[in-house]
């Protein structure tokens, strides 16, 4: 009989950062790697002061970024707009998205994909 885990609890600091194919440095709080999660996922990407992702979309994937730490600015299908701690950005299936540190500080945000992140579902668009 398989039993069913009822908590699952992971802590920030206890799972492990890896580089996701947009250059982002991402540690997956909750996924279908380390979780019971099987349809999202969340994680917190960090970006350093100046650093910036590459340009992609997710031709699956829709993403909630939720700015927790610092500032920069975002495009979206060519619209660039200033996000700082406290700003939720939807971006949806297919969109086209680059995201900069512009600010003094390390740029933290936690990432929201349904489905869950995958590097097979991310689709660079610039060199």
């Amino acid at each position: 009989m398989r039993m069913i885990q009822i908590m699952d609890i992971k802590n920030l600091n206890a799972v492990p950062a890896f580089t996701t194919k947009d250059g982002s440095e991402i540690r997956e709080l909750l996924a279908h790697r380390n979780s019971v999660i099987r349809n999202q996922s969340l994680a917190e990407a960090r970006l350093p002061i100046g650093g910036a992702t590459q340009e992609h979309y997710h031709p699956k994937c829709e993403e909630i970024y939720h700015i927790t730490h610092g500032s920069g600015k975002i495009r979206i299908e060519g619209e660039t707009r200033e996000v700082r701690a406290g700003d939720a950005i939807a971006i949806l299936p297919g969109q086209k998205h680059k995201l900069w540190n512009t600010g003094e500080e390390t740029l933290r945000l936690l990432c929201c994909c349904a489905p869950g992140y995958e590097h097979s579902d991310t689709i660079i668009t610039e060199a």
